[in-house]
C-alpha cells in the first residue's frame, strides 16, 4: 500500500462501537457483516474489537474477532475455551445458550447494582477526614463502563457502526455511544461513525452532547440525505466531515438477488416502545396480506429481522400469515443476515415495519410497502425512498381508511415490481460503490495518523 504500515496492519485494534449489543436483529448483524469484512480484507491480521454482551455470539458469528464487554478487564486479551468453542459451533448452537446466560444476568444485574451503590454510599459515609477530597471527576464512560473506556484507550481506531440509535427514541443507547465516541476523540484515537441514520434529536441535553461530540469527528457517513446533513450543519459539523452513502447492509443484501421475479408477498410487522402499534391496527395488516395473497393467488412469507426482547418480530409477524393459503415457515432463530436475505428473495413485494428488511428488499429489487406510526420511522423509510428514488410507499398505522390504504398500495406495488426492479438494482449498486468509496477514507484515518506517529 505503500503507506510504511506493517503487512496486513499487524498491531492494530479496530474497535466496532455495535449498535445492538445482544445481536439479535439481523440488520445490524449484516451491518456489522460488512464491516469485519471490510476490515479484514485491508488489515488481514489486526484485532477486531466488538462491544457487546455476549463475547460467545461474537465468536460465533465473527471467529477471530474479540467480544468486549462495559466490564470487561481485559478486553483485547485472548480469546479464552468458552470463545474457541463458540467460533467452532456457530450461532445456531450457541445462541440458544447465550440468552439464557444473558436474561439470568440481566435479572442479576440491577440488583447487583443495588448492591454495590448500598456499599459505596456507605464506605463514603464512614470515610475518614484524612482522605483528600477529589477535585476532579473521571469521564462518565470510566466510571459507568469501564471495560469499553479500557478498550477504546488501548485502540488504534474505533468505528461507530451504523443505525439509527442517535435519536430521542433511544436515548440511553445514543447517550452510550457519545460518550464512547468522545471519550476516543478526546483520546487522541483516531474515530469516526459509518452508515448513521441521525434524529430526530431534539432532547435537550442529548442535542448538547451529540453537537459538542460530533463537531469532533474527522467522518461521519450518513444512510440518508433527507435529515441528516441538516441536522449535523444546524450542530456545527463542518461540511467536510459529512458524506452520504447509503446503508452498509446493502453490499450483504444484494449478494441475494434472484435472476427470477419472486412471486411471494413478504411480511414483518414491527411493534415496540418506539414504534407503538394498536391491537387493531395489527389486526388490520394480518386483513389486508391475506387478502392480497388471496387475491394474487400467491403465498404468505413471515419474515423476522430483530429477536430482541423490546421488539420479537416473530410474535407479531407469524399470526398475521395464519389461515392464508400455504404460508411459508419462518426461519429458526440465531441464522446469519443472509439467510434472511435470501428468504426476502421469494418475494415480489414486501410489506414491512421493519427498517432493515426494506433495505434487503429495495437492494434486490423489490418495492416496499412501509408501517408506520412515529415520525422516527417516517424518516428511516422516506430516507430510503430518496435514496432509491422510490420503490417505497409509506402507509400510517393511524390512516382512517388503514386497511383500504394498505390494500391499494399492496396492490400498486405488486404491479410495478417488474418495472422497478433494474432501477432500485442500479440505486443500490451506486449506494455500495459510495459506501466502499468512504471506507478508503475511514482507512486512511488510521494510516496517516500510523505514519504521523511512526
Amino acid at each position: 500500500m505503500g503507506t510504511g504500515l506493517p503487512c496486513g496492519g499487524s498491531g492494530h485494534r479496530v474497535l466496532i462501537e455495535n449498535s445492538e449489543y445482544w445481536l439479535r436483529n439481523y440488520g445490524d448483524v449484516a451491518m456489522l457483516e460488512v464491516t469485519v469484512r471490510r476490515l479484514r480484507a485491508r488489515w488481514p491480521l489486526a484485532r477486531i474489537g466488538i462491544m457487546t454482551e455476549s463475547p460467545a455470539l461474537v465468536a460465533a458469528y465473527f471467529p477471530g474477532a474479540v467480544g468486549i464487554t462495559v466490564g470487561d478487564r481485559d478486553p483485547w486479551g485472548d480469546p479464552g475455551p468458552s470463545e474457541r468453542l463458540a467460533a467452532a459451533l456457530g450461532p445456531a448452537v450457541v445462541g440458544p445458550v447465550a440468552m439464557t446466560w444473558l436474561r439470568s444476568r440481566a435479572w442479576l444485574l440491577p440488583r447487583a447494582i443495588r448492591v454495590r451503590d448500598r456499599l459505596r454510599k456507605r464506605a463514603e459515609n464512614t470515610a475518614t477526614d484524612s482522605v483528600p477530597v477529589q477535585t476532579g471527576e473521571a469521564p462518565r464512560i470510566e466510571r459507568r463502563h469501564p471495560g469499553a473506556a479500557r478498550a477504546v484507550r488501548e485502540a488504534s481506531l474505533v468505528v461507530g457502526l451504523g443505525g439509527g440509535y442517535l435519536t430521542d427514541a433511544d436515548i440511553p443507547q445514543a447517550g452510550r455511544v457519545l460518550d464512547l465516541l468522545e471519550y476516543a476523540s478526546d483520546t487522541g484515537i483516531p474515530t469516526a461513525l459509518v452508515g448513521q441514520g441521525i434524529g430526530p434529536l431534539r432532547d435537550p441535553e442529548l442535542a448538547a452532547q451529540a453537537a459538542r461530540v460530533l463537531a469532533k469527528l474527522p467522518l461521519i457517513a450518513l444512510r440518508e440525505r433527507r435529515r441528516g446533513p441538516a441536522l449535523l450543519e444546524s450542530f456545527g459539523v463542518p461540511p467536510g466531515a459529512v458524506t452520504v452513502t447509503g446503508d452498509d447492509a446493502i453490499e450483504l443484501a444484494r449478494a441475494a438477488r434472484s435472476a427470477e421475479l419472486g412471486g411471494a408477498i413478504g411480511v414483518c410487522l414491527r411493534v415496540a416502545r418506539y414504534a407503538p402499534v394498536a391491537r387493531r391496527a395489527q389486526d388490520g395488516v394480518g386483513i389486508a396480506v391475506r387478502a392480497a395473497a388471496a387475491e394474487f393467488r400467491t403465498w404468505l412469507v413471515p419474515l423476522i429481522i430483530a429477536e430482541t426482547p423490546g421488539s420479537p418480530d416473530r410474535a407479531t409477524t407469524v399470526p398475521l400469515v395464519r389461515g392464508s393459503a400455504n404460508p411459508a415457515e419462518p426461519l429458526a432463530r440465531f441464522v446469519r443476515p443472509a439467510d434472511v436475505a435470501a428468504q426476502l428473495a421469494q418475494c415480489r413485494v414486501l410489506v414491512t415495519g421493519a427498517y432493515h428488511l426494506a433495505v434487503f428488499a429495495l437492494s434486490q429489487g423489490i418495492p416496499v410497502v412501509a408501517l408506520t406510526s412515529t415520525e422516527y420511522y417516517d424518516d428511516k423509510f422516506l430516507g430510503l425512498d430518496d435514496m432509491f428514488k422510490g420503490g417505497v410507499r409509506l402507509v400510517h398505522f393511524d390512516d382512517p381508511d388503514f386497511v383500504d390504504r394498505l390494500g391499494a398500495a399492496i396492490t400498486a406495488a405488486w404491479a410495478e415490481a417488474p418495472e422497478v426492479r433494474d432501477s432500485l438494482r442500479a440505486r443500490a449498486d451506486e449506494q455500495v460503490a459510495s459506501s466502499q468509496q468512504v471506507y478508503e477514507r475511514l482507512f486512511e484515518l488510521l494510516e496517516r495518523t500510523h505514519i504521523e506517529h511512526a
